[in-house]
């Protein structure tokens, strides 16, 4: 276990880190199994075998280690679930405690409750059970009294066509402290023109509209939140732009706090940051605008149409 010494919200995320990689690992063992397990929750929204078990590890990990925080996972808990096992329970990952003495001096000495966790053990369950297995993330963001402020993203099948030897990527962050784990990718050029990622599965006339009103010259169309974010991340598009109430707090949490911790921005399509305390509502009725670039943000957010009919202002 970490030591008591660290700030909290360095052990956090450490800990956090180590349950992302390990959760990835058993999205692989769920999809090497062929069970996937499929559940139907709504339209265009299904939970897998992956989906529960890969929460299982996660929430029950930073439970164990942290009495008394807040977290709040996508699916719906098992009471009956086991207690982990002694090959699922994490330590905490040294890359990030390595960085303690770099914490930001405004967040050493955060208390439980003053934080709220947010998982999305397999953000991309649709792209998942369609075999687009690039699209897929595990998320767990972490909010300080409602704000998104730290993050692990982790991706396991980074590079998996390419080169399937790779074990996948971790990127983890801090606002204030900056982003790990993204290598030379946060350092090339961004594409010229203008290039927005949307929605691949949940399109309609007022996301069309939205991003048609920011001017693309390139649009990706990909899944996952965790996924649009790394483009961004990657500088490889400019914007992200879901004009709908898709998106829900687990979605958005770690996303936005690995852009803020790169200097970019997260928020709703109306410029209006998000929201991360534990009563909220989970979804983001108005929609999720972000960018690496501030000034793109705010361009795109003055760019927006009027007719925003089905994102809810007030």
């Amino acid at each position: 276990m970490p030591s008591p010494a660290a700030p909290l919200l360095m052990r956090l995320l450490a800990c956090s880190a180590s349950a992302a990689v390990r959760a990835g690992a058993y999205v692989h063992e769920v999809m090497r199994s062929g069970e996937l397990g499929i559940v139907i929750k709504g339209h265009n929204d299904l939970q897998t075998q992956a989906d529960r078990g890969a929460q299982r590890l996660i929430t029950a990990n930073l439970r164990a280690a942290f009495p008394g925080l807040t977290v709040i996972g996508e699916e719906e808990e098992d009471p009956a679930a086991a207690p982990l096992g002694p090959d699922e329970i994490v330590e905490p990952l040294d890359e990030v405690l390595q960085q303690c003495h770099r914490c930001p001096e405004k967040v050493q000495n955060v208390r439980p409750e003053d934080l709220t966790v947010w998982v999305d053990p397999l953000d991309g369950t649709s792209e998942f059970a369609d075999n687009l297995l690039d699209n897929v993330t595990v998320l767990i963001g972490v909010a300080l009294e409602g704000q998104a402020v730290a993050g692990v993203v982790y991706q396991p099948y980074y590079r998996y066509l390419t080169d399937p030897s790779q074990a996948g990527r971790l990127v983890w962050g801090l606002d204030g402290l900056g982003i790990f784990g993204m290598g030379s990718d946060s350092h090339r050029p961004l594409p010229t023109g203008r290039v927005v990622v949307t929605t691949r599965s949940h399109d309609s006339d007022t996301v069309t509209a939205a991003v048609t009103a920011c001017g693309p010259t390139q649009t990706l169309r990909v899944g996952g939140c965790g996924h649009k974010v790394l483009l961004l991340l990657e500088r490889r598009a400019h914007l992200y732009i879901f004009a709908s109430a898709g998106c829900k707090k687990w979605d958005t949490c770690a996303p936005e706090a690995l852009l803020r911790a790169a200097g970019g921005r997260l928020t709703d399509i109306f410029g209006r940051q998000l929201r991360y305390d534990p009563g909220v509502e989970r979804p983001n009725n108005r929609g999720v605008l972000a960018a690496m670039r501030v000034e793109d943000h705010q361009r795109c957010v003055e760019a927006m149409p009027e007719d925003r009919s089905i994102i809810k202002k007030a």
